[in-house]
């Protein structure tokens, strides 16, 4: 849609602009208590499934055990991590990847690569579309949500697209953002992973 790439361009270039301040704030709250990188960069299904880099800031410390295992995410989160996921600052570098036509501003989230070959071909058409910073899935419980209401919010957005429609999930999505509400699944720091989810379904329907 030629309309939704170019208010995407426009709204991204300008937020970018207007909350430049912030985000060089937040690069030297990261530097000193964090130290570097600065920010995460992570390779994402987006268009068709094909790659990209997705670009966020640093929320997690980089720090492994004596027995060389990396250690448990919820230990590598510390309160700066915590807040930046919590307001979603965190996405904000994502503006950049909208610009590069990599993402739009709603859409569904891009997820990681390991979980491809997991969808079913249903679940696989929320890579119809241009992955999103936020989506129709976030302003109605983002991680509190089952991984399959997720995908079916994230479906039925694609069906029912318009530019209207990502008006209205951005102005709620600054209430979800305020509230803080939805950040994290019940006992884990974000959401449990799908691919996990499903390997442990195939093994107690074969039980």
């Amino acid at each position: 849609m030629i309309k939704k790439r170019l208010f995407d361009t426009l709204l991204s270039t300008v937020g970018l602009l207007v909350l430049s301040p912030i985000f060089i704030l937040i690069i030297i709250v990261i530097f000193i208590f964090m130290g570097r990188p600065i920010f995460f960069i992570q390779v994402r299904p987006g268009y068709l499934g094909k790659p990209f880099k997705l670009l966020k800031f640093r929320t997690m410390i980089e720090v492994k055990e004596q027995n060389n295992n990396t250690i448990d995410e919820s230990n590598r989160i510390k309160p700066l991590g915590r807040f930046l996921r919590r307001t979603s600052l965190d996405e904000l570098p994502e503006l950049i990847n909208v610009i590069k036509g990599e993402m739009s501003l709603v859409g569904p989230r891009p997820l990681l690569m390991d979980y491809l070959p997991y969808y079913t071909p249903k679940q696989f058409k929320r890579h119809d579309v241009l992955p999103g910073i936020t989506g129709y899935a976030q302003v109605r419980g983002r991680n509190a949500l089952s991984w399959e209401e997720k995908f079916d919010l994230d479906l039925w957005y694609i069906e029912n697209r318009n530019i209207f429609l990502d008006i209205k999930i951005l102005i709620e999505t600054i209430s979800v953002v305020v509230s803080g509400k939805g950040v994290s699944a019940k006992n884990h720091v974000s959401m449990p992973r799908f691919d996990k989810q499903i390997i442990s379904e195939s093994k107690n329907n074969k039980n």
